[in-house]
This record gives structure tokens, sequence and C-alpha cells, in this order.
């Protein structure tokens, strides 16, 4: 497994649609594996592919010790709204309040192409809107009024520190 260099914000790669996964074979396998290890590495909570200049729609996400494998992501269900902060690996030392679905349902692949479905609240489901919109070229800034909306972690209260200094 590789520890990749994590793309900032003003590569273009970034802002473009990541291409469907057709090929479920052992460079994807490799690629999974240095996601996870890269997240894990940064610190983070989730990953997409394009954020380590891969086009692909490949996704991983970690929380509470459980990694999910994300290829090829579609939210077919969403429900309410919640505001809360967000923070993003690939705009390093800044959070905002963003505006998210309560509660997704997702349907994707596995890493052997066998199609699933999980749903996600709280937490798990704004990663997964997170990583989702990463893979069409969307990132959390676009949701804000104002890039002075932005906040840098340092600014804020220690308690609220901890739940945001992860990027997703």
């Amino acid at each position: 497994m590789v520890i990749r260099q994590i793309l900032t914000v003003e590569e273009p790669i970034l802002r473009q649609r990541a291409k469907k996964v057709t090929q479920f074979d052992a460079s994807l396998h490799r690629l999974l594996d240095d996601l996870t290890e890269t997240m894990r590495d940064a610190p983070g909570i989730g990953i997409a592919a394009n954020q380590v200049g891969i086009p692909l729609q490949v996704a991983v996400i970690e929380l509470e010790e459980k990694v999910t494998e994300l290829i090829n992501p579609q939210i077919v269900r969403s429900s309410g709204e919640v505001i809360d902060w967000e923070g993003c690996l690939s705009i390093p030392g800044f959070v905002a309040e963003v505006k998210r679905h309560a509660t997704v349902t997702v349907k994707a692949r596995d890493r052997h192409g066998k199609e699933f479905r999980v749903k996600g609240e709280e937490l798990f489901a704004r990663a997964l809107q997170h990583e989702i919109d990463h893979l069409n070229g969307i990132l959390y800034i676009d949701y804000l009024e104002s890039l002075e909306e932005l906040v840098r972690v340092s600014d804020r209260p220690s308690e609220v520190q901890e739940e945001t200094t992860a990027g997703i």
C-alpha cells in the first residue's frame, strides 16, 4: 500500500466529474487500499480517488473502525436537512457550516463489482454526500454563499475543533 499525495483545491481534477469504473481488478483493489492508507495518514474520515489524481468514481469512508468502499456511488434516497461543520482534506486547515441531507441511501458497487446499498445518518450521511460530491467535481465550499464563511480550524473553540479537524 502507498500513501498518495492529496491534491488541494486549486487542482483542476477536483472540478471534473470522475469516470465510472468498469474493471474490477487488482489495480482497483490497490487503489482502494492506497486510498484507505492515505485517508488514515492524513488523517481523515473519507477520501475520493480524484483527491489523489485518479479520475475514477471511487471513494472510501471510515467511521468507528468500519471502512466503506464505494465504487460508482449514487444517492438514491435522501431526507431531512441538517447544518453542521465540515472540512476537507483538499482544503486543509479550514471548516465551514454546510447544509446537507440528514439521511441518505446510496447505491454503489464493492471492490468485486457487486451492487449494494447503504443507509447513512448523521456524520456518515454527511461523509457519503461529501465524497459523492467530490466524484462529481463539487467541493463543500460550493455550498457557501461566500468564502468568508470559511473558518480556520485554529480559530474554532477547542471543543468543536476535535470534531472538525479530520477532513472528510
